[in-house]
């Protein structure tokens, strides 16, 4: 009888409390409000219009950009775009990304073509990354395409998506894509301990009139007579052999190997703007690769790339060795043949 009592009491107190409402949290001003985190579908972002998988601004905030040269990501191609609050702006910075103003949103599709022969023809978006400028930061949420191309949904954990495609020459290529979980975003976003953008930068953003444009459009904010840095496209044959080898370590392995990156320690810095050889790996032998360095003493031995434990690295697939770690289960042939032939010439 005690017991029938209690609980009876007790259902009693817990009807008589007041119910708890989940406070509404204002998020990045887009016509979405959530309860305390962003949607779970990309659609309700309303950020292209229908169908979403022609990736068509709705609003003239937001607006597609180019860069110079490319993360390489399994041969998966990618369409950037950008979404500034109203009325705002993004600062210049010469040697860093651009300051872009809270409530900015980076957008990155990623897609395959079918035939990389014609690739403004049928395509397979697989993902979406968006980093949000929040008030306290940067934040990175990622968003996998349904098989009808209808519209995404947000992960945490990461996926493996089948995909295939035919390659420039008409072969038949078949992978399992790898859309990264939320902490494997930080882990490459990662300066100085804050996640942050990686590719905006004035000296990518410089192609084509483009950041001339955005200054026209008040999008960006510059002042004076500018002479804006450029990085070398790698894929452009008419740039020199240095600034194409220099600018494909730089966009793949520099995230991590500069001075605030996650491998600082590594002392290998590769930034496009490091003048110090030794810094850059020449004769440099590591500090603590372990079996990634395949038994070699350097990491760039002039003249010699079988010897140079950074070739070893971008050539390898195996887990503890590959440079980069995330990102690819594919060998960026053109980009190693690349950095081999700088090798090779270096004096």
């Amino acid at each position: 009888m005690r017991i029938v009592v209690f609980i009876w009491i007790a259902a009693l107190i817990s009807c008589s409390q007041p119910e708890k409402k989940q406070p509404v949290i204002q998020k990045v001003s887009l016509g979405v409000e959530e309860m305390a985190d962003y949607p779970k579908k990309l659609s309700e972002w309303n950020l292209f219009t229908e169908p979403m998988s022609d990736l068509i601004p709705k609003d003239a905030q937001t607006f597609p950009y180019e860069i110079n040269a490319a993360l390489f990501s399994d041969y998966a191609y990618k369409a950037r775009f950008i979404k500034l609050p109203e009325g705002q702006s993004i600062e210049y910075h010469d040697t860093e990304v651009l300051s872009f103003p809270e409530q900015t949103v980076l957008i990155k599709n990623f897609f395959y073509p079918v035939d990389f022969q014609n690739p403004d023809a049928e395509r397979r978006i697989l993902e979406t990354r968006l980093l949000i400028h929040e008030a306290k930061g940067w934040k990175a949420i990622v968003y996998q395409w349904n098989e009808e191309q209808t519209d995404a949904k947000r992960v945490i954990l990461g996926k493996k998506v089948p995909v295939e495609w035919k390659d420039a020459s008409g072969t038949l290529q078949r992978i399992n894509y790898s859309i990264p979980s939320q902490p494997q975003c930080k882990s490459c976003h990662d300066l100085g301990g804050k996640l942050v953008p990686i590719g905006p930068s004035a000296r990518q953003l410089n192609l084509e009139g483009q950041l001339t444009e955005w200054i026209g459009k008040g999008w960006l904010k510059a002042e004076g007579n500018i002479t804006f840095p450029k990085l070398a496209n790698y894929s452009n044959a008419n740039e020199t052999l240095d600034a194409r080898a220099r600018a494909w370590l730089e966009v793949n392995c520099a995230h991590c190997h500069r001075r605030e990156g996650p491998a600082k320690n590594s002392g290998l810095y590769l930034l496009a703007s490091q003048a110090d050889p030794y810094r850059l790996g020449v004769n440099k032998p590591p500090i603590a690769a372990g079996k990634g360095s395949g038994g070699l003493k350097y990491s760039i031995v002039p003249g010699n790339p079988d010897q140079s434990i950074l070739v070893h690295r971008i050539t390898s697939l195996e887990p503890g060795e590959m440079m980069p770690e995330l990102g690819r289960s594919l060998n960026h042939e053109e980009g190693i043949a690349l950095v081999r032939e700088w090798i090779e010439k270096m004096e």
